[in-house]
């Protein structure tokens, strides 16, 4: 890598002189943004929305410079202006945030910030609860989830559910209950899934984070696609249940897709540890995940992997973009130097078919039972009845098989990175696709289609396998003008050290001037 950067050495210079200007995350954010950026279609006090993250709204209502309710006002006006565009709602709570806001907010680290929760095992008792499937249309949930109900302690004010494609089974938010999820840098391309509507959102102004889920690169991979920073959590980190403790054998986290890193940090002290019944639980900390972004991190090993397990293509631009981030990380005092883990893709990859397609049968097989009606196009998507259909085939001995698999894969990457601190790569392997190219209703069999979304996420599945943490960082364009994520994976609990990392990388390169252009 010495060599790279020397054919970049004014990178040195410029990180050098940004540093001693921007010694602060959100001061950055702040000070760029109202320095000049373009807002999206902003009118009057929305601009708050952009020019603060979710922490510094925290401020302004605790100094009593905006209320809550005044926030609420924003938020709701900017989705109903921008949502008919770009269509990240899947449904609107507004009245039950308006009387939350009424009735008086806890507390904590949030109190009076507008938040959306992604409509995919998230819930809320007595809301709809639709997992972006028409065979879920009008269901509603029994239970609040700990999650929300954490959310809620730390007050955030829910005032609706982001779009998800059906059962978050691909990487972009198509889906034929909601629609079509737009990114709001091209609308003529993906936001990115199963988190699309969060990231949407966010991107669009319309708040400064959301939560999202992650189950093979579903948080960083919107992230990637609309500009922002995502991290995905360890394994056990954030609550899932009460109904489950564990999604898709443990591949799936919770967490959430935010503008600025400090407001991810300190999302995830306000929402991290183990609920009842959990099977387990990542470690944290002593001093928290706010308290990592303050300073630099030691100098780390970073390993550099540009070519994903299974060996596919990768735009130019994407590799570009990587290298890029390895010479900014060097010239930032790390170590980079190529090397990545020996894993078998096609071993994983069918793994993954074993341990998801049966849960999703096991789940359609269910509610078809509880509503005496067999499923077909009319309800579900051709894509998630052939995935209902192959999970069918598979036997207790192919899932117990399976298991093994990503164990087995889980310490062969920890054994890896007992030489390095990090993993660095592209998020993707091509800046965000056109819509149509990897819904649920593609013009193809499944194995095409499998083979199509595979070659666009080749590297975001690792982590879900592992149960590592991993985050896409935000520090790249397409030529075409559209966003391209670096990810860096960590190890097993550490998520101290990405978080350190990437609050570096924001005070060195900010991120928050590059907003999409206007639309109006």
């Amino acid at each position: 890598m010495t060599g790279l950067l020397h054919r970049n050495g004014p990178l040195v210079e410029v990180v050098a002189s940004r540093r001693q200007v921007l010694m602060g995350a959100t001061a950055a954010f702040a000070a760029t943004v109202a320095g000049g950026a373009r807002a999206m279609s902003q009118t009057g006090d929305e601009v708050l929305l952009s020019t603060h993250d979710a922490m510094g709204l925290a401020d302004l209502v605790r100094r009593r410079e905006v209320s809550a309710g005044e926030l609420l006002d924003m938020a709701i006006a900017r989705t109903e202006r921008l949502n008919p565009r770009f269509n990240f709602m899947a449904q609107r709570l507004d009245e039950r945030a308006r009387a939350a806001v009424a009735r008086g907010l806890p507390d904590g680290p949030f109190t009076g910030v507008p938040w959306l929760l992604k409509d995919l095992n998230t819930h809320i008792a007595g809301e709809l609860s639709e997992g972006g499937s028409r065979f879920y249309r009008g269901n509603r949930a029994s239970v609040t989830s700990e999650l929300v109900q954490r959310y809620e302690r730390a007050g955030f004010v829910i005032f609706g559910k982001t779009t998800t494609p059906e059962f978050g089974l691909t990487g972009t938010t198509e889906n034929k209950l909601n629609g079509d999820t737009r990114n709001p840098w091209n609308p003529a391309h993906i936001a990115g899934g199963s988190s699309g509507g969060a990231a949407a959102a966010v991107a669009a102004g319309v708040l400064p984070a959301a939560h999202a889920t992650d189950g093979g690169g579903s948080i960083r991979l919107p992230a990637s696609c609309c500009g922002l920073f995502g991290l995905k959590p360890s394994r056990g980190r954030i609550p899932m249940g009460p109904l489950r403790t564990e999604g898709w054998g443990g591949m799936s986290s919770h967490h959430a897709v935010t503008r600025s890193v400090r407001d991810s940090a300190a999302i995830m002290d306000a929402t991290h540890g183990v609920e009842p019944g959990s099977r387990y639980g990542a470690p944290a900390p002593a001093e928290g995940f706010l308290a990592a972004t303050q300073s630099d991190p030691r100098p780390l090993r970073i390993a550099l992997m540009l070519t994903p397990p299974a060996g596919s293509p990768v735009d130019p631009q994407c590799i570009e973009a990587a290298r890029e981030t390895a010479r900014l990380c060097e010239s930032l005092g790390h170590h980079v130097e190529d090397a990545a883990p020996v894993l078998d893709a096609a071993a994983l990859g069918q793994a993954s078919f074993a341990i998801m397609a049966p849960g999703i049968a096991a789940d359609i097989d269910d509610r078809a039972a509880s509503l005496g009606i067999t499923p077909g196009p009319d309800v579900l998507e051709p894509m998630t009845l052939a995935f209902a259909e192959y999970g069918r085939r598979f036997s207790a001995m192919d899932m117990a098989r399976a298991n093994n698999v990503f164990q087995a894969a889980a310490v062969t990457v920890a054994q890896f990175m007992e030489r390095f601190d990090l993993i660095l790569s592209p998020t993707l392997a091509s800046p965000p696709l056109e819509l149509g190219r990897i819904n649920l209703t593609p013009d193809c069999d499944f194995a095409e289609w499998g083979r199509r979304t595979g070659m666009f996420t080749p590297f975001t599945q690792m982590a879900n396998w592992s149960g590592q943490p991993s985050m896409s960082v935000p520090l790249a364009m397409s030529a075409q003008g559209l966003p391209i994520g670096s990810m860096f994976t960590g190890r097993y609990g550490d998520e101290a050290t990405l978080f350190a990392l990437a609050a570096q990388l924001e005070r060195a390169a900010p991120w928050a001037d590059r907003q999409p252009p206007e639309f109006d």
